[in-house]
């Protein structure tokens, strides 16, 4: 069977890790023991962008996005999927261009919640994410309402994403943490949370969570098995802003 060659675009390890495994794992249930679609990840090192994160310098930001999108264009990748949520404010911005389409994540996620009957959404994810308009835009566009935690809470999920997730570390302290801020979006009226850091879901399981899951990096690689194999269309967005 033919397929497309899926590419990774990667910007935090351990997510995207999640995604490419989610990836092969969904291949070989549709096509069979050890077969999947071809994948080719590249991933620079996040360290010396996280200083343009701090000042959101989205054009140094892009700057590295680009070049691992140039490599997976390089490498014969027919889209891309990028595994992080937070640098999709920075493939938001206006002017990028990249040499090949992708999937975008927030609206994997946002079409998911439309379709299993979801109407509020808790948001939870790095400052940037919380804070940005990715989602809020994407819910919107698909008639949903977006929440986010207390600045409180943000702050702790935002802390905990840097100092422990993305670095492998799932400490019990900290799931408590999230479980609890969870049980407070439930209790403000969402019906269900959307874990847009793409490490959340390696620290929350959906058993553990108060409300229903929409675990943005499982269906991220589902969407992008589905294109591969031709279920979904090939998306034609290369950056920039989303039309309404």
């Amino acid at each position: 069977m033919s397929t497309r060659h899926i590419g990774i675009l990667a910007h935090s390890a351990e997510g995207s890790a999640l995604c490419y495994l989610t990836a092969t794992h969904e291949g070989a249930r549709r096509l069979g023991a050890y077969d999947h679609p071809e994948i080719t990840m590249s991933i620079l090192p996040m360290g010396p962008v996280l200083p343009a994160w701090e000042r959101l310098d989205l054009v140094e930001i892009n700057r590295t996005l680009a070049r691992s999108a140039g490599r997976l264009a390089a490498a014969g990748c027919d889209f891309f999927v990028c595994p992080d949520n937070t640098a999709h404010i920075a493939l938001e911005a206006p002017g990028l261009v990249l040499p090949l389409p992708g999937l975008h994540i927030a609206e994997v996620v946002a079409a998911t919640a439309a379709a299993r009957g979801h109407r509020r959404i808790g948001l939870l994810g790095t400052k940037w994410t919380m804070e940005g308009r990715v989602y809020p835009d994407a819910f919107r566009r698909h008639g949903l309402e977006c929440r986010v935690p207390e600045p409180e809470d943000r702050a702790l999920i935002d802390r905990v994403i840097f100092a422990e997730l993305c670095k492998g570390i799932f400490r019990d302290e900290s799931r408590a943490g999230y479980v609890g801020i969870i049980a407070g979006l439930k209790a403000a009226g969402c019906d269900a949370v959307a874990l847009c850091c793409t490490e959340i879901p390696l620290l929350v399981a959906p058993e553990q969570s108060p409300l229903p899951v929409l675990d943005s990096t499982r269906l991220l690689g589902l969407a992008a098995v589905e294109t591969a194999l031709g279920d979904r269309p090939m998306p034609v967005w290369r950056g920039g802003p989303l039309a309404d």
